[in-house]
């Protein structure tokens, strides 16, 4: 799909239409992450090192290589790395030699680091549920979930 038109060009009422979905889909995030970083529920955790934790469980045996984490997060490269050796000193993810590249790494959680994940984890579902499953009823959770899908591309 082209973007290519002049910036004078007369913007479509689809155009409009998609502009104003965007732009309340991005509103609705906004406001929820604001209200979950308030929430007590963190520990010792910031809500992005929590995402990274997080990330990490989805992945198999909770091991990624940084690149891989980095596509699913909202981070810069160097903002990640950085947090990684964070967490690494306090013992919550370890860097491991990749199995299938003697030249590579993997960051994985630990077993301290999943415990914490999986404790923070049960009650930031919670906090989900009060705030989005107060509000949707199942019909519009799962259509929720369907257009956000769609438009990651699943």
């Amino acid at each position: 799909m082209s973007t290519d038109l002049p910036d004078d060009a007369a913007l479509t009422p689809r155009a409009h239409r998609s502009a104003a979905a965007w732009e309340s889909l991005f509103r609705a995030q906004v406001a929820l992450m604001r209200r979950f970083q308030a929430e007590d529920v963190w520990d010792e955790l910031s809500l992005r090192e929590y995402d990274v934790l997080f990330t990490l469980s989805t992945f198999p045996d909770a091991a990624a290589r940084l690149r891989d984490v980095n596509e699913r997060i909202l981070l810069s490269q160097p903002s990640l790395s950085r947090m990684v050796d964070r967490l690494a000193e306090r013992g919550l993810v370890e860097r491991r030699a990749a199995p299938d590249d003697a030249r590579g790494t993997v960051v994985a959680l630990t077993a301290e680091g999943s415990r914490l994940q999986k404790r923070i984890g049960r009650r930031h579902v919670r906090s989900i549920d009060a705030a989005v499953g107060a509000v949707l009823d199942d019909d519009e959770l799962a259509e929720l979930q369907r257009l956000t899908d769609k438009l990651r591309g699943y």
